[in-house]
């Protein structure tokens, strides 16, 4: 009995800790006052900031962002719904490409900072459609040309033996050449390095004037390139080319060997920044056309966010006033088990961390009835024990012991439901999957062993 005392003792600190992250606030705690004392106890160094929880002593600390993540709908957002253009894509490639697509979105929009961004894919017949959906997103105009720009890096030099044909100047790639002609001394031809033999893209700043510039680092291979082509236009123009435009036309001092060269003529970082991250996140194997836009505001989300809440609220309240009402003080402790629970499945939700959608609030609020569920079985079964004059703690063994198969049956399908809907579903399905799947596994340890010895605690002394 003893260590049931030092376990619940352990489970009501551990829920006050619990109680700190999941409704927090910042402090910082380096020292202890005693009572009636001007004496003070030191101790490790512990600061609290959602955002940033730091814990640790001396040199070795652990921050970790703690913070809710909240979906579209609840702290508002951009919708954006673009459609792939696969006509240039032949047929039995175009699922491959519909998936290279969605990736390097992924990328792009992760390398810009978006948090917890959702990305669907959806057929309809011939249409191959991407749906992107960016809570919190401040610059739309940005993400929107960010996610659309397809990325293709090119370089061109000059090439005697070439001529243009002016017939090809009607089309896109005749004007591109009709622009790299008046850079170029010579007619322009393509060179065999591209984007492909780029290996990395980042923001740098000239040491002297402080301007911003995107420095590209390649690949083995792609340094041989262009260690060859610097090599054949030393005094010449080699021309850089994003997307058919010119974005830089730099004169080759020397050789270059080192597999590195500088994008000039970003106006701020921010465009230098774009570019970096365009260019990291690769080429996209077929052109975005936007087809619809929607957008949430914040104050929307709001009232989205506070009804959801309050829902919540409710229904764990009305769920406590039945359970008491029915069981009496085991309908009591079995509401202190059921808060405990409550607050470790939010914890769970900011370790993960999970993105609360309305859907994902209506899976955990599925989930709490799901855990009173269990609760339920075990009381009934403990009604049985003592109308056959068991004694009380015998009622309580004998009750856990024989309900625990029907919960575990109950729960494992549910939990296998969840599993289908999260690996076939998309979207608000997959948040409703995932916080009620964590729910079910929660609420399955806190009927066990909180429960359990709750009661077990304060019915010892009863026959």
């Amino acid at each position: 009995m003893n260590r049931r005392k030092l376990f619940i003792l352990i489970i009501f600190l551990f829920s006050i800790l619990l109680l700190l992250i999941d409704f927090p606030s910042k402090f910082k705690l380096q020292e202890i006052s005693l009572p009636f004392s001007d004496k003070k106890i030191d101790i490790p160094d512990l600061s609290f900031d959602p955002k940033n929880v730091s814990l640790g002593y001396g040199d070795f600390r652990i921050s970790r962002d703690l913070s809710y993540r909240l979906g579209l709908d609840l702290q508002g957002g951009t919708q954006l719904t673009y459609e792939v253009d696969m006509n240039e894509i032949p047929e039995v490639d175009r699922e491959s490409a519909f998936e290279s697509v969605r990736s390097i979105i992924d990328r792009r929009i992760n390398l810009l900072g978006v948090s917890e961004p959702t990305i669907q894919t959806v057929r309809a017949g011939d249409a191959y459609r991407l749906i992107v959906e960016l809570p919190g997103i401040s610059d739309t105009e940005e993400a929107i040309n960010l996610i659309g720009q397809t990325a293709q890096l090119n370089f061109w030099e000059g090439d005697a033996n070439a001529a243009i044909d002016e017939r090809e100047a009607t089309d896109s790639a005749g004007l591109l050449k009709q622009s790299l002609t008046a850079i170029l001394s010579n007619n322009p031809k393509e060179t065999d390095l591209s984007g492909k033999d780029l290996k990395r893209a980042q923001v740098i700043f000239d040491q002297q004037s402080g301007v911003p510039q995107v420095q590209i680092e390649f690949t083995q291979d792609g340094a041989k390139k262009f260690a060859e082509i610097t090599k054949r236009n030393v005094g010449k123009i080699v021309a850089i080319v994003l997307d058919d435009e010119v974005i830089s036309a730099p004169v080759v001092q020397q050789e270059i060997v080192g597999g590195s060269a500088v994008i000039t003529g970003s106006s701020d970082v921010d465009e230098a920044r774009r570019l970096s991250i365009a260019l990291n996140a690769g080429a996209l194997p077929a052109p975005l056309e936007l087809v619809a836009q929607s957008t949430i505001g914040p104050s929307l989300g709001k009232v989205s966010l506070e009804k959801s809440l309050f829902a919540a609220i409710i229904g764990f309240l009305t769920v406590a006033l039945f359970m008491f009402y029915i069981y009496r003080r085991e309908g009591f402790l079995a509401c202190i088990a059921l808060g405990i629970y409550a607050l470790m499945v939010l914890f769970i939700f900011k370790l993960i961390p999970v993105t609360l959608t309305l859907a994902g609030i209506a899976g955990f609020i599925l989930s709490i009835g799901m855990a009173v569920d269990a609760n339920i079985l075990i009381f009934e079964r403990m009604k049985e024990e003592l109308s056959h004059g068991k004694p009380r703690k015998i009622a309580i063994q004998n009750g856990f012991k024989r309900a625990w198969p029907s919960i575990r049956d109950s729960n494992i399908t549910s939990i296998i439901t969840t599993i289908i809907l999260f690996y076939f579903g998309s979207g608000i399905v997959r948040g409703f999957a995932l916080t009620l799947f964590i729910g079910i596994v929660v609420s399955m340890f806190s009927a066990i062993t909180v429960s359990r010895n709750l009661l077990l605690v304060f019915s010892s002394k009863e026959k």
